[in-house]
């Protein structure tokens, strides 16, 4: 692989070797194998904290890739008739829909419980 002009930037924290002979191993990120519906463990919350007071419907403990968190995010979204995102492993839906939410997730077959 030829060295790019930045790419000491993508290096964690190696910046320098005295080694002549180093060379930089990345790591790659795979994500887990997206699990089925029946196999995942989905916790519907509320949060306001560090939200200048809004409330956010959380739904964490997906386990799998980012696309079908995203897909699953747009969903949740286009039902409830709301905004939201999909940031660290989370779907944030704006709004108290913990309720909806639940009934949604369990419909599309997964395993969901109203938590906090």
């Amino acid at each position: 692989m030829a060295a790019k002009k930045n790419d000491w930037k993508k290096r964690d924290g190696v910046v320098y070797s005295t080694d002549t002979d180093f060379q930089f191993s990345y790591q790659q990120n795979e994500d887990a194998e997206t699990l089925p519906a029946q196999q995942q463990n989905l916790r519907v919350l509320l949060d306001k904290s560090q939200r200048a007071g809004k409330q956010v419907t959380l739904v964490t403990g997906f386990i799998g890739q980012a696309d079908d968190l995203e897909m699953l995010g747009k969903l949740l979204k286009t039902k409830c008739g709301v905004g939201g995102s999909v940031k660290d492993g989370e779907i944030i839906i704006q709004g108290d829909h913990r309720d909806k939410i639940v009934q949604l997730l369990q419909k599309e077959g997964y395993k969901a419980k109203r938590s906090g």
